[in-house]
């Protein structure tokens, strides 16, 4: 059973950055792929970015490409996601999660084992 918990968030001015970090607990997060969502105020879930198991392919939602970087760190057993010129529609509740598949085209509701999540207010 895989444990997931968000941790950094915080708000920021319009171009700030920001780290988000996953924390694993119960199995190695290198054999899932790990995926950032986030919920808009009013919104629903929306996928962010994802990081795969075993040669850490990358992607993300058109909207954080450029900005949003996934990475992971095997020894921490951590996750993280760096957010960069954040600006107000990145304002969200930020979960991390993991899927053991790799799904053509990627959408939150591939994810499980959802944290309890992190606010990122950003204020123009």
């Amino acid at each position: 059973q895989v444990r997931l918990v968000e941790s950094g968030g915080g708000s920021v001015q319009a171009g700030g950055s920001l780290r988000l970090s996953c924390a694993g607990s119960g199995r190695p997060l290198n054999e899932y792929v790990v995926g950032w969502a986030r919920r808009p105020p009013g919104k629903e879930r929306e996928f962010v970015a994802r990081i795969g198991r075993f040669n850490d392919r990358t992607d993300y939602a058109d909207s954080v490409r450029g900005r949003f970087t996934i990475s992971r760190d095997n020894a921490k057993n951590t996750v993280y996601l760096e957010m960069n010129n954040i600006n107000p529609e990145d304002t969200a509740v930020y979960f991390c999660g993991i899927s053991s598949v790799w799904a053509t085209f990627p959408q939150a509701i591939d994810f499980g084992a959802w944290g309890q999540g992190t606010q990122v207010t950003a204020s123009s």
